[in-house]
């Protein structure tokens, strides 16, 4: 265990107990959605996770310390704090930690954070991928890379569908990373269950995936493996409505000079104002969903 890191007694006796744990980022709190959507989501996640056997972990970076398991207040100040949080990623990680600044992790720093810590499986909402005008500017997420090296499995809604979904799926086939659907044969967007994209990979049931993931980890395959979940049905926005809404933001973001890390977080806020909320919406309740079949993933892992 590294020395930096602080477990809570719920997370410590899970690990100790070979029990499922499942990690959660703390950058969906601080920047993913506006107070106090954020805290609400956070507390009900922890609350799924748990309703379906297994441990939560939200990550974040407080005190110069890796906090593993979070506390209502560390919540609430995430929350409250929002953007003034800074946004941790792999390049971050050891400045905000030696400079002691309050710190939310993203898919990539939550993936280093969570293997530190021991913890085999992580949910988000969707992880980052390649951004779209990737021929000009070359912006990728640390995401991919960290999916390619880093041993966790990444439950979510697919890659945010405000990216180039064909060039993200190609990239983490070049990185050799299994992309398994849960109950899906197609890669979903995020926001809508299809993109036209197969994948060479499903399962209807949480104890194949499980399987798989136990046999990856016996054979001593290094990297990530991301398991995609789909929306439900009934929580899908409509796939044309949702594209158009997206591209509007992606050229008000280019008019307004915006790129790197603050990309992602201009885009859906500014798809949150564009669609009325029903996006937000749509983000919570795909992560409520993604709690729930990680959680169950996990929980089968365990069994084997």
């Amino acid at each position: 265990m590294n020395h930096l890191i602080d477990l809570t007694k719920e997370v410590q006796e899970a690990l100790e107990n070979n029990k499922p744990v499942v990690a959660l980022e703390s950058t969906i709190i601080s920047h993913g959605m506006p107070y106090p959507q954020n805290v609400e989501m956070a507390k009900k996640t922890e609350e799924i996770i748990r309703e379906n056997g297994a441990v939560p972990a939200t990550i974040a970076i407080m005190d110069g310390r890796i906090k593993v398991g979070l506390t209502e207040d560390d919540l609430e100040l995430l929350a409250k704090e929002g953007r003034n949080v800074t946004k941790v990623s792999r390049r971050d990680l050891a400045e905000v930690i030696a400079m002691k600044t309050l710190g939310a992790t993203t898919v990539a720093s939550t993936m280093i954070c969570a293997n530190l810590a021991g913890i085999k499986f992580f949910v988000t909402g969707g992880i980052g991928g390649v951004h779209r005008g990737y021929e000009e500017h070359m912006d990728v997420s640390a995401d991919l890379d960290e999916l390619g090296k880093t041993d966790v499995v990444v439950i979510s809604a697919g890659a945010k569908s405000i990216l180039d979904l064909p060039r993200t799926l190609e990239y983490l086939e070049t990185k050799g990373v299994p992309v398994i659907g849960y109950q899906t044969e197609e890669l979903p967007a995020f926001f809508t269950r299809e993109s036209g994209l197969k994948l060479a990979s499903h399962f209807d049931t949480t104890e194949d995936i499980a399987k798989v993931i136990k046999a990856k980890h016996d054979l001593g395959l290094e990297g990530g493996t991301s398991v995609v979940n789909p929306i439900p049905e009934d929580e899908a926005l409509d796939k044309d409505y949702i594209n158009g809404v997206i591209q509007e933001a992606v050229e008000q973001m280019e008019k307004d000079g915006v790129g790197g890390k603050e990309a992602t977080p201009y885009l859906l806020k500014a798809i949150v104002e564009k669609t009325d909320g029903k996006s937000l919406e749509a983000n919570i309740n795909l992560v409520y969903n993604n709690a729930k079949i990680g959680a169950q993933i996990a929980v089968d892992y365990y069994k084997l």
